[in-house]
């Protein structure tokens, strides 16, 4: 495990630390990408003083200000939701979950147009309101898709996405009531239906990186379990895991992280879907190599999908939420088909 660990790692930060490096040369002012490189590497404690600093002004202040922290954000805002992804696979066993198709992504994204439209930020939690209303309403819709999906007080696997799309449909249209209930806030609320990293500052990313790192530290904890639970609830029982409690503890982070990203970024779709099978058909099915990789992978996918956001039409912007639809909506189609064969086998 520890070698697949660092050989796909490794391979990820080489790949990551490329991607961004190319991302921040891309842009209406582009520059060149070795003269990023040495930008970024001139801020290194050990190599900063070798390199001379020969880049224009507006260049570096380009890079740190403008660039780095849209880019940092979406590796921040894909880990999350590859993270939570994975843990909604894995605790449902169902390839198909994840917070967009589960309606948790649309029930934060309820909670925080409401605090913006109706103006109801705490002072004593300041940035953390949105976020804290988020998880919320994502709780909410995450119970109503389970009482939608059970039956006879069970839980039902075969139904859970059904009530997903249900749940996730009603919400999409408490959020579009919402818009048309304010002029000044169109935009703002627009922008967590359709999902965007424009116009996002450091402070952005210094909410959500507590969410992303408690979350990918607490289900790590629980990857044997994960692994257990594949195998069905009662061999997992049987192995000594607390069926019950690991399955409330890794819904709620899951949740929790979801709410976190929602309340940064918007609604963005089926990157949660997409990488832990991606990370799963590469490495196995070892939810303690899954969660980590999924982690890293999910960063570099919304990398390169906000920057083909901000480049396909520069100088203007394609909401996020649009690109990952695009790529998304295909490879849920082809679960679902792969999904279906096997139950008519």
């Amino acid at each position: 495990m520890r070698r697949k660990l660092l050989l796909f790692g490794g391979a990820g930060l080489l790949i990551l630390a490329c991607s961004m490096v190319i991302s921040l040369s891309m842009g209406t002012a582009p520059l060149p990408v070795v003269q990023v490189w040495r930008v970024l590497l001139h801020e290194l404690p050990f190599l900063g003083g070798l390199i001379d600093a020969d880049w224009p002004q507006a260049s570096e202040q380009i890079i740190w200000k403008v660039r780095f922290p849209r880019v940092a954000l979406a590796l921040l805002v894909g880990a999350a939701l590859s993270i939570a992804g994975t843990g909604f696979q894995g605790v449902l066993r169902n390839p198909l979950a994840d917070p967009y198709t589960l309606g948790v992504a649309s029930g934060a994204a309820v909670g925080a147009a409401a605090v913006i439209l109706f103006g109801l930020q705490l002072a004593w939690l300041g940035p953390w309101t949105i976020p804290a209303a988020a998880f919320i309403t994502a709780l909410i819709s995450l119970w109503l898709v389970f009482r939608l999906a059970a039956i006879q007080g069970k839980l039902q696997l075969e139904t859970l996405i059904l009530s997903g799309v249900v749940v996730q449909a009603f919400l999409g249209a408490i959020v579009s009531y919402l818009v048309s209930l304010s002029r000044q806030t169109v935009n703002e609320v627009i922008f967590w239906m359709m999902g965007s990293l424009a116009m996002k500052g450091w402070s952005y990313t210094l909410v959500l990186l507590p969410y992303a790192a408690a979350g990918l530290l607490i289900l790590l904890r629980y990857g044997r379990d994960l692994n257990l639970l594949a195998l069905g609830e009662r061999q997992a029982a049987y192995a000594g895991v607390n069926v019950e409690r690991t399955k409330l503890i890794v819904l709620l982070v899951s949740t929790l992280v979801t709410a976190g990203a929602v309340s940064v970024s918007g609604t963005i779709g089926f990157v949660g879907l997409i990488i832990p099978h991606f990370v799963r058909l590469i490495i196995g099915p070892d939810y303690r190599l899954i969660l980590p990789l999924s982690a890293l992978f999910g960063g570099i996918y919304l990398l390169w999908a906000d920057t083909l956001a901000r480049m396909l039409l520069s100088p203007t912007d394609i909401p996020l939420g649009v690109i990952t639809a695009f790529l998304g909506a295909p490879f849920f189609a082809y679960l679902l088909y792969q999904r279906k064969k096997r139950l008519a086998a």
